[in-house]
């Protein structure tokens, strides 16, 4: 009797480890609809859209910090009339800041200055480390002549449109 209980035992394990699991599902049974969960959703309400202030009102409040320029330079895509976009890379000075640019009209002279700057909240904590960026700013299309584009003081470009 004492040579056979071993036997048993082991026979044992062997047999409800080969048995399915009681967790898994067993696939050989229908799937019926009392067996799928239905999920509820919600149906949007749609409001009225409420105006937003434009960003310069918002921005205005915040102070402007640094942004430190990599690079920059002028894409033109090739349609009609061409149309213009101003790649930027660099860092902001930490996670928290957000990167702006305030392009300006052409002048007299065909210059179009661009101003490269970041916002943040004052009253926000944040790491000390600087957050690298590649930034698109879509210039537009412009009426034909020869354009100087400067970005933050610094000659980037010469075109035409």
């Amino acid at each position: 009797m004492k040579k056979i209980l071993p036997v048993l035992i082991v026979l044992f394990f062997m047999f409800n480890a080969c048995a399915p699991a009681t967790s898994e599902p067993n696939t050989d049974e229908p799937v019926t609809n009392e067996s799928v969960i239905p999920i509820e959703t919600a149906t949007p309400q749609v409001d009225k859209p409420t105006p937003t202030p434009t960003p310069t009102l918002v921005d205005s409040n915040l102070p402007h910090g640094n942004v430190y320029l990599d690079s920059a330079e002028l894409l033109t895509q090739e349609s009609f009339p061409l149309q213009f976009t101003l790649l930027l890379k660099g860092n902001l000075p930490t996670p928290c800041d957000q990167l702006r640019a305030d392009v300006s009209r052409p002048d007299s002279e065909n210059k179009i200055s661009v101003n490269v700057y970041s916002i943040a909240k004052s009253d926000e904590i944040c790491a000390q480390v600087l957050q690298p960026f590649e930034e698109n700013f879509p210039l537009g299309s412009f009426p034909t002549g020869h354009y100087t584009l400067w970005v933050n003081g610094h000659l980037v470009a010469e075109f035409d449109a």
